[in-house]
């Protein structure tokens, strides 16, 4: 197989991965849906956006809840190996719509079942050696967080279960671990329809956060499936109160 991406931060040499063919093989197998992209155009959408704030925060610990075919996972992960630091926890435990039903997952296709194939679908793109699975889902993940020896979250990306109940949890869990300038970035702002249908609560968690501004600060990209940043203000515990 070969290895699209090269590490090429090192005095300015040319990223393999922005070659024509690095960014076909990231949109042909890391499959992004809702992300902004154009695959006629070989635009990544938001994909240069992940990469770009990887870049910019050079965070040592970036945590991602779930993934259908590893996009966000990958475009993190290339920041982190252009850094040439840092360590992503990819939590997803690959939930099938066949074999799990429609409530538990929309769209899974058990993409993560097998280790192996796991480490070689991210050996695609070179960063195999940054990316650790866990195949739990995220109650599972967190609850035994401290033991796993894990460091602090400086970034998180959460995509896993969009129930309101487990937005909130994904986002609450995730900030125990975070502190002061952790980021939080929270796919699928903008599915207006499910939302309106309660099928999908990333939007109505976002409104709750949006009022404690004292605690965050949030940013929107309302294109496609829009996705959010959030900067944590404050180090300590933070309780909902409304």
């Amino acid at each position: 197989m070969t290895e699209l991406v090269t590490s090429g931060s090192v005095g300015g040499m040319a990223q393999q991965w922005l070659s024509l063919p690095g960014l076909r093989s990231i949109l042909d197998h890391a499959k992004p849906l809702g992300h902004h992209e154009d695959s006629d155009n070989l635009n990544l959408g938001f994909g240069f956006l992940y990469y770009g704030v990887v870049r910019a925060l050079r965070p040592r610990h970036v945590v991602v809840i779930g993934s259908g075919f590893g996009f966000s996972v990958v475009c993190l992960a290339l920041g982190l190996k252009d850094n040439g630091r840092g360590s992503l926890s990819f939590v997803d435990p690959s939930y099938s719509v066949f074999t799990d039903g429609p409530f538990r997952t929309v769209g899974g296709t058990s993409q993560w079942d097998d280790p192996q194939k796991v480490r070689a679908h991210f050996r695609r793109f070179g960063v195999e050696r940054l990316v650790t699975h866990h195949k739990l889902t995220s109650a599972e993940f967190f609850a035994h967080y401290a033991d796993r020896g894990l460091p602090t979250i400086d970034l998180a990306f959460i995509d896993g279960s969009h129930a309101y109940a487990d937005v909130r949890h994904d986002f609450l869990s995730a900030l125990q671990y975070s502190r002061r300038n952790t980021y939080m970035l929270l796919h699928d702002t903008n599915i207006y329809v499910r939302e309106l249908v309660r099928h999908a609560g990333v939007k109505r968690w976002l409104k709750v956060i949006r009022r404690e501004k004292a605690h965050f600060e949030v940013i929107d990209f309302p294109f496609s499936s829009g996705v959010a940043m959030v900067r944590v203000l404050q180090d300590g515990p933070w309780e909902q109160v409304s």
